[in-house]
């Protein structure tokens, strides 16, 4: 699989494709709604992004940035084979991937500067804190973030934060945790509790991520993700996920569709063993009135952006 994401103009959103499923959404986008998409690396960085439009009929326009809006480059292919073998080597991080294509250095205007933030130390302190908390999730993307930061200290008419000065403040602890994580090794515990999801999905157990704010649109919400054939649903939510980044271990949430208790017993015994299976340790006394806890947990979830 290729270490990215790919976004396209209808709202899909791929994470680690393949090459083959890559070269696929090239070859698919022209149609209205559907002519262009944007590759990211995992994790995120700032500034470093591949992407191509493609009009049905028309050739296709590729370009990327390196870094910096002062190195953003351009070329213009007549079919998707060159896109194809571009973004591959791209995402890949092959040396001289670019190589043989006539890139022109797109003049993107001079960087807008952003202002200092204007705030005193409580309001700086709750700020990062905010951004730390969301950071140490893991799930957020950098755009996400930075809409985040920017309305957090908004109080009637006083937003103190742009979205320029958000976004600058989301990029450099951004980069502070990527610089974080370099130095884990192996397999973590989130990664561990994707890895027993991905199972339980494959059991046919609606499992769920980082799924809406609270028990309440949990609970109300879940029954629309699932198959046809599902039996029951596992699931922890966003106040969820910040306990297990505070240390506080992590609180499952599951169930069967038919409501009856006895369905709502035999999931939880499924996802007790689907999390023992990736060596999760869990707390469960087996009634269906009982949450599901996974404790201790080392909540270190790699950034993707």
């Amino acid at each position: 699989m290729l270490e990215i994401v790919v976004k396209t103009e209808n709202g899909e959103r791929h994470v680690r494709v393949s090459a083959e499923e890559l070269a696929g959404l090239v070859r698919r986008i022209g149609d209205e709604g559907d002519r262009f998409l944007v590759v990211q690396r995992i994790p995120d960085l700032p500034d470093a992004f591949a992407q191509v439009w493609h009009e049905k009929g028309g050739d296709y326009t590729l370009e990327h940035r390196d870094g910096a809006a002062t190195r953003h480059f351009q070329v213009t292919a007549d079919g998707p084979g060159t896109v194809v073998a571009a973004l591959t080597g791209w995402a890949r991080q092959d040396a001289g991937w670019d190589a043989g294509l006539d890139w022109a250095l797109l003049d993107m205007g001079p960087a807008r500067e952003v202002p200092p933030l204007d705030l005193d130390a409580r309001e700086s302190e709750e700020l990062e804190r905010r951004v730390r908390e969301m950071l140490a999730g893991g799930y957020a993307s950098r755009a996400e973030l930075t809409e985040i930061a920017e309305e957090y200290l908004v109080s009637g008419d006083r937003r103190p934060v742009s979205r320029e000065q958000a976004g600058a403040l989301v990029d450099r602890m951004w980069l502070e945790r990527v610089e974080e994580q370099s130095s884990w090794r192996g397999e973590t515990d989130p990664e561990r509790l994707t890895r027993a999801f991905e199972a339980l999905r494959e059991s046919g157990i609606t499992a769920r991520e980082n799924f809406t704010c609270c028990r309440t649109c949990g609970e109300s919400e879940i029954g629309g993700e699932g198959g046809p054939d599902a039996r029951g649903f596992v699931y922890f939510h966003t106040q969820c996920t910040d306990s297990a980044a505070a240390g506080q271990g992590l609180m499952l949430l599951y169930g069967g569709f038919d409501g009856s208790s006895e369905t709502t017993t035999a999931v939880g015994h499924e996802v007790v063993a689907a999390l023992k299976a990736t060596g999760l340790p869990t707390e469960w006394d087996g009634s269906p009135d009982r949450a599901i806890t996974l404790t201790p947990l080392d909540w270190r979830r790699r950034l993707v952006g």
